[in-house]
């Protein structure tokens, strides 16, 4: 611990208006990407600015409990495939009959046409048995690595790359294919490659699968169910719909 830690400060500000533009139109134009990812492979240099990405990622207590499994053998890609397809049919039939049909129409073919897999995993044990933060919650380290897989999705986007996660997994098989060991958490399988293409929207929403919730209806302000007195949701927030539009140059 250092005596003395505001010699670290550096002063804060906000992004120019290009800057925060830019941030916006990550976030606002992020897809997870199914089906589009081109062949070609990911150069070694732009895969490290990723992971870099990630794993600048904040984490409860600083435990930066993440690990990243690269995948870009075919045969292991084949074996995870295999896995996913099993647990994709058991799936299925856990639907209402009438969105099974919609739900099979759906391309999941990233893990076999990307060039890259990445298996994003978590140490629980990494900072030991008291982790600062995680007294009270015990789920504290999954959800700083979820940020970690939510820092390289934008950065991926920022590069021109289509990411997509798979979640349909039954986590024992991964485990065995990727020789995971068994105190160690599977967060999420990505797949990752070049894009030409993206939804305008999300795809989910463009085939009809769910509709994006309107932001009023989900804030809430001192107490739940009350809604703010004073509370623009637009205000201040570049629109979705312009979130792929580069703005003029400023000079700010």
């Amino acid at each position: 611990m250092h005596d003395e830690p505001n010699e670290f400060l550096v002063r804060a500000g906000c992004f120019s208006t290009e800057e925060k533009h830019a941030v916006y139109r990550a976030i606002h134009t992020r897809r997870d990407v199914r089906d589009q990812f081109l062949s070609d492979p990911l150069p070694d240099d732009l895969v490290r600015r990723l992971l870099g990405a990630a794993h600048a990622a904040p984490s409860v207590g600083f435990m930066q409990p993440w690990n990243f499994l690269l995948v870009r053998d075919d045969e292991r890609k084949r074996e995870i495939w295999d896995a996913f397809d099993r647990a994709n049919r058991e799936a299925t039939a856990m639907f209402d009959a009438d969105k099974q049909a919609a739900y099979r129409a759906l391309k999941l073919e990233g893990i076999r046409k990307a060039p890259l897999g990445i298996c994003v995993t978590c140490d629980r044990d990494r900072a030991g048995p008291v982790v600062l933060g995680r007294t009270h919650n015990a789920r504290m380290d999954s959800y700083s690595t979820v940020c970690a897989i939510q820092n390289l999705w934008l950065a991926a986007r920022a590069e021109g790359v289509g990411l997509g996660w798979v979640s349909i997994f039954n986590e024992s098989e991964l485990k065995r294919i990727l020789g995971i060991p068994d105190p160690i958490e599977v967060v999420g399988y990505l797949c990752l490659g070049y894009v030409d293409t993206l939804y305008s929207a999300p795809e989910l929403e463009v085939k009809g699968w769910r509709s994006r919730l309107p932001l009023d209806e989900l804030v809430y302000e001192n107490s739940w169910g009350d809604r703010p007195s004073a509370f623009n949701t637009a205000a201040g927030v570049i629109p979705v719909e312009a979130a792929d539009q580069v703005p003029p140059a400023s000079s700010d």
